[in-house]
């Protein structure tokens, strides 16, 4: 197999793409480098596709060394010919291939092993050849020894011996999995009286070929718990037919032996084995799409606008430790903290106003954020009547608690505040998230911010492989400030490790902030490929270089003061913002010839008009700012029929979850989003979204809300 083919086929892409981009990530430069800095060289794929790419790069590579190693023991064994070896070379997926080498590998103990062992397997193979005049219980009796006690013994060893070739025959196998996939259904049944959540499958079957992932994912949980019992159900004498048209010659003595060990291979060893490979590989595709949901939902989260400038109290709710509170400036400075009792047991309502409205005064505050956790509606309740008494024009927003007791307990956090107790730091870590969510979600592990499905059911390695891709490409699609980021967030920085995070942040300690991008080149272990990496994702406001405030890359700082010079631009003018005559003459010359003359590739030149034309910009800026409230609304006040803004939280397979500030999320189902089809809710929302919908239905008990994103009829 050709690789590079096969990828440039598979992708849909040129060759020289391709090989290009494998070359760079052989030579250990990072995806967000490689997308946005090597563009000529692929040809401007996108981040995504260079990571599918990546990961496809990385099976092939190894379903090429698993071949050889089956080649490998074949041949110790002396029986790998042209035409096997072709064979396995020509198999485009692992399990193709270890169908093939299914007849040669080493096997424990088995029926067939122990008959073989008493020397049955001339008898099994003359059975099996099914000759008209042959009589296999004649010829049996020759086999008879002091380890093959009678006749029937001998015979039922050859059957055992013949149902494991059966069940070793790549066709048989690949025919059966065809049948299975096509006619069989996943059907599952109760194992236990109290269902709870699985009551839907308590009695539930659907063919494998339609089965949603997310239905896969629930039934697997419930068998996972012991609440349902789950089986591939396909009818057996279809199955069986498919072995035995391979395996039956003739209505002879022999066949008739023959077809009994056919279903035995079937019942005992094809199809459980059959069953497990489908039932893994619907498990493999749910957990797969399920994990792109979640990255997707995972990297618009991160890239939600913060809200800056804005000094910022977060609220820690609780019952009896009561709430706790974290004033922080408009940087995430922690300026003050303290405890309040607004919520039962204790509700010292008149002190917690008291000292609420010290902070904001003594700070001039001008927003609260307010964990969604245990105590969050009487402390949203508490937070509404104290704007409204103050009438200061403050705002607040419900965040989302996810992962904050994870970061709070972590040494990371220990390091940041050792001065706080773990309450205190989730009060911080939620007034940051309202302020810069990106800065402060990556200090947790992405599994904990909780915007997925049965992420908790996804394989470990996979999902947090994804993860971290999804906030590397966050972090440096946005870049940071060399000056003032911490080390959590440095390490996201392509090319940056963890003990280099680490020096940059004691270097600007002990040297103080840093004038240049080059002077990152004395930091300790920074070589040069790490300078190359990380260097145009990290931003210097107010250097000495203009360009350092931007995503130009070094090394392309002299094609940048070129074409400055040529459309008579100064640093200064970049600065201020006033670069008219650099557009004026890059639409004049056009982006070709400037390129040739400046010896730069058109999407790198391209690139670089875009960042002088924005120099520190932040592409967050420009979505949606998040929806602030400054008064609240119970569950019980919606009414069907009612209007609402509300911000998306989560995008899953049947819907999304939308938070219309009621302290419980309604549910929009994915056939009330559009009056179009749609596979996927992800089609037309995304976590963060600002969007108006109607109350459908309310159920205060259970509490559900059903919502609809399609105007009702006057």
């Amino acid at each position: 197999m050709n690789i590079n083919e096969t990828l440039a086929r598979e992708f849909g892409i040129k060759l020289w793409q391709v090989e290009n981009t494998v070359a760079l990530i052989d030579d250990a430069n990072t995806i967000p480098f490689i997308a946005r800095y090597r563009k000529e060289a692929t040809g401007s794929l996108d981040d995504q596709l260079l990571r599918d790419l990546a990961d496809r790069l990385s099976y092939l590579r190894s379903l090429e060394e698993q071949k050889e190693k089956f080649k490998a023991s074949i041949e110790e064994q002396g029986l790998l010919t042209e035409e096997l070896a072709a064979a396995i070379d020509a198999a485009k997926t692992l399990t193709e291939a270890e169908d093939l080498y299914r007849p040669f590998r080493p096997k424990r103990k088995t029926r067939a092993s122990v008959a073989k062992a008493k020397g049955l397997e001339p008898l099994a193979m003359k059975i099996y050849e099914q000759a008209q005049d042959f009589d296999p219980f004649a010829e049996a009796e020759q086999f008879v020894t002091d380890e093959v006690e009678n006749v029937q013994a001998a015979i039922d060893g050859a059957k055992d011996i013949i149902a494991e070739m059966i069940s070793d025959d790549p066709d048989g196998r690949k025919q059966l999995r065809y049948v299975c996939k096509a006619h069989g259904n996943i059907t599952s049944a109760a194992a236990q009286e109290e269902l709870g959540v699985y009551e839907t499958y308590k009695e539930y079957s659907e063919p494998v070929s339609r089965i949603a992932n997310h239905r896969i994912l629930a039934i697997n949980r419930g068998e996972k718990e012991g609440c349902l019992k789950v089986v591939l159900d396909v009818e057996k004498a279809h199955g069986v037919s498919v072995l035995t048209g391979l395996h039956i010659k003739n209505n002879s003595k022999s066949a008739a032996l023959v077809r009994e060990a056919t279903e035995d291979a079937y019942s005992r060893l094809v199809f459980p084995s059959i069953e497990r490979e489908i039932r893994n590989e619907l498990t493999d595709r749910a957990s797969a799409d399920s994990i792109k949901v979640f990255a997707k939902n995972t990297a618009q989260l991160l890239m939600q606008p913060p809200v800056k400038g804005r000094v910022t109290i977060g609220l820690d709710p609780g019952y009896r430790t009561g709430c706790k509170v974290a004033v922080v400036d408009e940087n995430g400075k922690v300026l003050d903290t303290g405890v309040i009792y607004c919520a039962p047991p204790h509700k010292r309502i008149d002190e917690a106003k008291r000292i609420i409205k010290g902070f904001v005064k003594k700070y001039d505050v001008k927003m609260f954020a307010i964990g969604n956790g245990t105590a969050s509606h009487e402390t949203e309740e508490f937070a509404a009547e104290v704007i409204r008494e103050l009438d200061c024009g403050i705002t607040y927003m419900v965040v989302s608690e996810a992962g904050a007791s994870v970061y709070s307990a972590s040494k990371l956090a220990a390091e940041e505040f050792p001065q706080f107790d773990v309450s205190l730091r989730s009060a911080v870590s939620i007034a940051r998230r309202l302020q810069d969510p990106l800065a402060e979600l990556v200090k947790i592990d992405p599994k904990a911010i909780g915007v997925g499905q049965y992420q908790h059911d996804m394989p470990p390695k996979e999902l947090s492989a994804a993860l971290d891709g999804v906030v590397e490409d966050c972090v440096n699609s946005v870049g940071v400030d060399l000056n003032t980021a911490s080390p959590s967030l440095l390490l996201r920085v392509s090319g940056i490790s963890s003990a280099v995070a680490k020096n940059i942040t004691a270097y600007r300690e002990e040297n103080g902030s840093f004038k240049s991008r080059s002077e990152l080149k004395k930091v300790p272990k920074l070589g040069p490929k790490a300078f190359e990496q990380c260097a145009g994702f990290l931003r210097i406001s107010g250097g000495k270089n203009v360009l350092d405030n931007t995503a130009v890359h070094p090394e392309s700082y002299a094609a940048a003061q070129g074409l400055l010079k040529l459309c008579g631009v100064s640093d200064a003018d970049v600065a201020s913002g006033n670069i008219s005559a650099l557009n004026e003459g890059v639409k004049k010359a056009g982006i070709p010839a400037l390129a040739k003359q400046l010896e730069v590739g058109e999407p790198t030149l391209a690139d670089i008009v875009s960042e002088l034309n924005k120099p520190g910009r932040d592409p967050r800026d420009e979505l949606p700012q998040p929806l602030l409230r400054s008064d609240i609304m119970g569950m019980e006040d919606l009414k069907a029929g009612m209007e609402l803004k509300g911000t998306v939280r989560n995008v899953i397979d049947f819907g999304a979850f939308v938070d219309i500030g009621v302290h419980q999320d309604g549910l929009v189902h994915i056939s009330q989003i559009t009056n179009r089809f749609i596979k996927h809710p992800s089609e037309v929302l995304k976590v963060g979204d600002i969007i108006t919908v109607w109350v459908l239905s309310v159920d205060v008990p259970k509490k559900r809300i059903s919502l609809t994103m399609k105007k009702p009829k006057e």
